[in-house]
């Protein structure tokens, strides 16, 4: 137990080792994006090397072998060639380690040929600031959010630079190079071994602590790109404008919590639904509402409605409620005649075709949750809410498909012609005690 709290308290809590295929499939992409990313800086890398080698003055010979030339011309061909790799195909991991390490490598080949280039003992490329490269070439790996390529290549440095130092110990005049005084060591080819040690650990430190930053990084990010997908999924259960107003809320939503707002009310319904599931198989039947459905959330949408909620073939839509709309009362009326159209004009699959009936109403409503702590419903409730409900039943009573109270047709003002609106009476709606003016309308033939 304490070894898994002091794990996790290093390396960040454990993610679930068992990812969906989607989670992986997002992270592999990512992965490939940075092995893009990480070519790209090290190609501006060796041009930085070979034009700072350009414009250094130099000491070095004029005539015979120049090793400087070739070991930065090996290295863009290696990192030209491995970038263009990187935008064809996933490199797979073995490459990957030949690449740090080959990165690594030619570094230290390309410090290592200096004392050759300038004609000096060995001990001088030790003091080369090309070292501080190194640093440069691990923190690279980090981009990947793969610890494992930073301990590759901080010990692959760590390596290599100790082999550097071996072999300036043991080369010819080697060890009479060896001091123990510091300013010997700086101001002349000394070796001060315990300079070169100081150098491995801060290699090795370097790299672990960049290693711990990125698996707790790593652990961090799978758990982001799982909860991303999984509210994409959610997203498509519960509408877009509901799910943003939940997830920038200041704190978390508690039941109870709600804002009155003066909104519109849609009830829809699909008139004889039951004979319509009695003709058709249940594929049959999910194929006709999945097309219904995806042409009326496209008038719904035009109309800056919020589909609150699906209960069985009935929707719950509401205007101003979610989403600010000045005009929803006459937005409202525009999605209730727009669907009419819908059902005259449109056949659906099967050869179906589909009347929707539509109650609609206007006034103070609740916005927010409802249910228990841990299993929430945000939705809109009120007798404003109900009144439009018992308006789409109503509908069966009047041989009506839209019906309205009058504060829907007061609050629209003048976006409607008053003629298409034909009045129904005063009628007392269940739930109710006193009389509610409404209104039938319409749709222009």
């Amino acid at each position: 137990m304490m070894k898994s709290t002091l794990w996790a308290f290093l390396f960040g809590k454990p993610v679930n080792a068992h990812l969906p295929e989607r989670v992986q499939t997002a992270i592999e992409q990512q992965q490939r994006d940075s092995e893009k990313l990480i070519g790209w800086v090290q190609l501006l890398l060796v041009t930085i090397f070979a034009s700072l080698y350009a414009l250094a003055p130099t000491s070095a010979i004029t005539k015979g072998f120049h090793p400087v030339p070739w070991a930065l011309g090996l290295y863009f061909l290696f990192t030209f060639a491995r970038l263009g790799l990187s935008y064809r195909i996933a490199l797979p991991h073995w490459f990957l380690t030949v690449s740090v390490i080959a990165d690594i490598g030619l570094l230290m080949v390309l410090i290592w040929s200096f004392h050759i280039q300038y004609m000096q003992p060995a001990s001088f490329y030790l003091k080369a600031p090309t070292m501080i490269y190194v640093f440069i070439f691990i923190s690279l790996r980090s981009l990947r959010f793969d610890p494992r390529y930073i301990l590759i290549a901080g010990g692959a440095a760590a390596i290599g630079w100790l082999s550097l130092a071996l072999y300036v110990i043991w080369s010819e005049g080697g060890q009479s190079m060896i001091t123990r005084d510091y300013v010997t060591y700086l101001t002349s080819n000394s070796i001060l071994i315990g300079a070169e040690i100081d150098k491995i650990i801060a290699i090795v430190l370097v790299s672990g602590v960049l290693a711990i930053a990125v698996l707790r990084a790593k652990r961090s990010f799978i758990r982001a790109i799982t909860d991303e997908i999984a509210a994409k999924d959610l997203s498509r259960f519960v509408s877009p404008e509901i799910a943003a107003r939940i997830t920038r809320s200041e704190h978390q939503i508690k039941p109870g919590e709600g804002d009155a707002v003066i909104a519109t009310v849609m009830f829809t319904d699909i008139e004889g639904f039951t004979t319509m599931s009695e003709t058709l198989s249940p594929k049959e039947l999910a194929t006709v509402l999945n097309e219904y459905f995806s042409q009326t959330s496209a008038v719904i949408d035009r109309f800056d409605g919020v589909i609150t909620q699906f209960e069985g073939d009935a929707m719950l839509i509401t205007f101003n409620a979610i989403t600010p709309d000045p005009d929803h009362a006459s937005n409202a009326v525009r999605t209730a005649l727009a669907i009419q159209e819908i059902s005259h004009s449109h056949i659906f699959c099967h050869g179906a075709k589909i009347k929707t009936r539509c109650g609609i109403n206007t006034g103070e409503i609740i916005v927010g949750a409802i249910g228990a702590e841990n299993r929430l419903t945000f939705t809109v409730h009120g007798d404003n809410v109900n009144v439009a409900a018992r308006l789409e039943q109503l509908n069966k009573q009047y041989g009506s498909y839209i019906l309205a109270t009058e504060e829907t047709l007061r609050a629209c003002g003048n976006h409607h012609n008053r003629s298409d609106w034909t009045t129904c009476g005063d009628v007392i709606v269940r739930g109710r005690a006193t009389p509610t003016p409404v209104f039938r309308i319409v749709a222009p033939s």
